[in-house]
């Protein structure tokens, strides 16, 4: 009916304003569900169409050789570069015989691009192929994958085994309560080097072989030192991988003091077991200075089905140490009143006296039945 709308509008209590606001709303409102419907049935479609578009490519598909430069190779190729030659590190050696001597020097300077997990706390291991249980261990470096050992050793090699000797070096991460785990190594024939001249390189590290030197086995302690009252307290925990023809292992204790025999003591003797379990601790009093003075050895003893006993490798700590006995003393002397604990691998018997000038006993002949 003509003039209905106008009616009703001038019947409206409201302002011409509220009824303008409430009309936009209305429209934002509309515009806004109409906007929403449109984007669900868009993604629907696309649902809808994602199994069908769902095609594998990979970079051998592409034909253009810019692309396939330019994309990021697949996972195999990176696995596949991972084995090249540089995956295990480098270290830097410095070579030098002397012929008045008779000795190779030994000068390790530092490792590069080592290989771990993480950081590592790496050390270097240094041995000769013509010297048996014969080996240097430089300190650990903690938290770096670059150390600078900065070290030198020598070993005794007659002119005549020169060329058929091999040097080996091997990196291990330092690992306080577990087996150690190496990151490279290198073996290095002396015979073709030229002994004439001092020659440093860097060397490739080569995937680890096995530790010959853990054969021997290993053996677990804690020290103790309170400087105030002078007490150093060793615990012998326990040992592991030994031979398994040993019947009834023990360790003696003993405490030197300028070079001479001062104080010793032994555990108890185990029976029938290659990882014997002691946890006796000994206490010796040492005053604060003569600390310096005092090397600290522990020797594994077994006693064989002759009934006599027979050291299977000693371990040595103190000033005089070296490699991983001597950070462990260190670390005793840094951390006074706390018990330090760690594993040690046994050295053998005759490598340790050589180092602390011990003259080795005559024994006598038993006689036999």
């Amino acid at each position: 009916m003509p003039g209905l709308i106008p009616d009703l509008v001038s019947g409206i209590l409201w302002p011409h304003w509220a009824l303008i606001v409430a009309a936009l709303a209305a429209g934002v409102l509309a515009v806004s569900c109409l906007l929403c419907a449109i984007c669900c049935c868009c993604q629907r479609c696309r649902h809808r169409k994602k199994p069908q578009d769902k095609v594998a490519m990979g970079l051998g598909s592409v034909c253009s050789s810019t692309t396939t430069h330019l994309v990021q190779p697949d996972v195999e190729n990176v696995d596949s570069s991972l084995g090249g030659p540089r995956q295990w590190g480098r270290i830097q050696l410095s070579l030098e015989y002397g012929f008045g001597s008779q000795e190779i020097r030994v000068g390790l300077k530092q490792a590069a691009d080592l290989r771990a997990k993480g950081m590592a706390d790496p050390y270097a291991r240094v041995s000769v192929s013509t010297q048996a249980g014969r080996r240097h261990e430089t300190k650990v470096h903690h938290g770096t994958l670059c150390p600078v050992f900065e070290e030198t050793c020598s070993f005794h090699v007659l002119p005549a085994e020169l060329p058929s000797a091999t040097l080996k070096v091997q990196v291990l991460d330092f690992k306080r309560f577990s087996e150690h785990e190496p990151l490279g190594e290198l073996c290095l024939p002396l015979g073709t080097l030229d002994p004439q001249h001092v020659m440093e390189h860097w060397y490739q590290l080569g995937p680890p072989g096995t530790n010959e030197a853990e054969q021997m086995g290993e053996l677990c302690l804690s020290l103790r030192y309170v400087p105030s009252s002078g007490c150093l307290t060793v615990v012998v925990l326990e040992a592991r991988g030994l031979s398994s023809e040993l019947a009834e292992p023990y360790v003696k204790v003993q405490l030197m003091l300028n070079q001479k025999k001062w104080k010793k003591k032994k555990t108890s003797t185990k029976k029938g077991t290659t990882a014997p379990y002691f946890n006796e601790a000994f206490t010796f009093l040492v005053p604060f200075s003569q600390v310096q003075n005092v090397d600290l050895v522990l020797a594994v003893w077994v006693r064989g089905l002759q009934l006599r006993a027979e050291p299977l490798g000693k371990v040595l700590l103190g000033p005089r140490a070296s490699g991983q006995p001597l950070q462990h003393w260190a670390d005793m002397l840094a951390h006074a009143r706390r018990p330090i604990t760690q594993w040690h691998c046994l050295q053998p018997s005759k490598e340790v006296d050589r180092i602390l000038a011990l003259q080795p006993r005559l024994r006598l002949p038993v006689p036999r039945p």
